[in-house]
């Protein structure tokens, strides 16, 4: 279903107001193109800048079915709004049908905001559709994820975690200010079952400029992490191997310079 708002320039003054573009250093929307987006638990006020920034500027929006109705007010006048909302029981558009559609979409000139409720990327189809804008998949790659701290309260290697359970519990774990300990819990992970080939990531001051991302595997890491700087995240799994097709920030850098 495709509908329109009809919102006048009212609204576009009062949503440029929330957000200074130029300020925050927010990137272009550039035609052609699609923007993956999450839009969050539900409460418009939950929206992040970029997601804000997104919405005053698409042509279109193709939302699902958990994206609250409010934030859909928010899109500029103009935009057409496409419900591609799956629901159990319910005719809904297949996955490879939205895919599709996202890239025709994008062909056709258009700025394309693809909403989805929550976090596209944690138990969503976020990263299946950026990566079928890539011309790949990624269905089974993460039916689990850990979160973990890299230390307790005395800054040592939580003891109270059963480490071995850790290590076949999830194929994906996710390591919060762990960069001091890493040796010691990748000798836990080892021991507790975890295959030294595979692939790990260090994040460093992400999503700023300085940004920088460490690709090993968990045989290497401790020895290939000395001088990251923090604040780092870990991510050890299976998913590391996607970034080399989603890294769409670095390929941009590469065709700039």
């Amino acid at each position: 279903m495709t509908t329109f708002w009809p919102f006048g320039a009212w609204l576009m003054a009062r949503r440029s107001s929330l957000i200074d573009s130029a300020v925050l250093g927010l990137p272009e929307f550039d035609a052609g193109s699609v923007w993956l987006v999450g839009a969050g638990p539900g409460d418009p006020g939950l929206l992040s800048a970029l997601a804000l920034h997104a919405l005053a500027h698409a042509d279109l929006v193709v939302y699902d079915a958990l994206v609250d109705p409010r934030i859909l007010r928010l899109a500029q006048p103009g935009a057409v709004l496409e419900d591609a909302g799956k629901r159990g029981g319910r005719p809904s558009p297949s996955q490879p049908d939205i895919s599709a559609r996202l890239i025709r979409l994008a062909q056709a000139g258009n700025r394309v905001l693809r909403l989805k409720g929550g976090d596209p990327c944690v138990f969503g189809r976020g990263g299946e559709e950026a990566l079928a804008l890539a011309a790949a998949t990624h269905r089974e790659t993460n039916s689990a994820v850990t979160f973990l701290t890299g230390h307790d309260s005395d800054g040592e290697v939580p003891g109270a975690l059963d480490w071995d359970a850790i290590a076949r519990g999830a194929p994906v774990l996710v390591l919060y200010m762990a960069s001091r300990n890493l040796p010691n819990i990748v000798r836990r992970l080892l021991a507790g079952g975890r295959r030294p080939d595979e692939p790990v990531a260090i994040v460093s001051k992400a999503t700023t400029p300085t940004q920088s991302v460490l690709v090993s595997t968990l045989g290497e890491i401790a020895a290939a992490a000395s001088g990251i700087q923090t604040p780092s995240i870990i991510v050890i799994g299976e998913v590391v191997r996607l970034r080399a097709a989603l890294d769409w920030v670095g390929a941009l850098a590469k065709q700039g310079g």
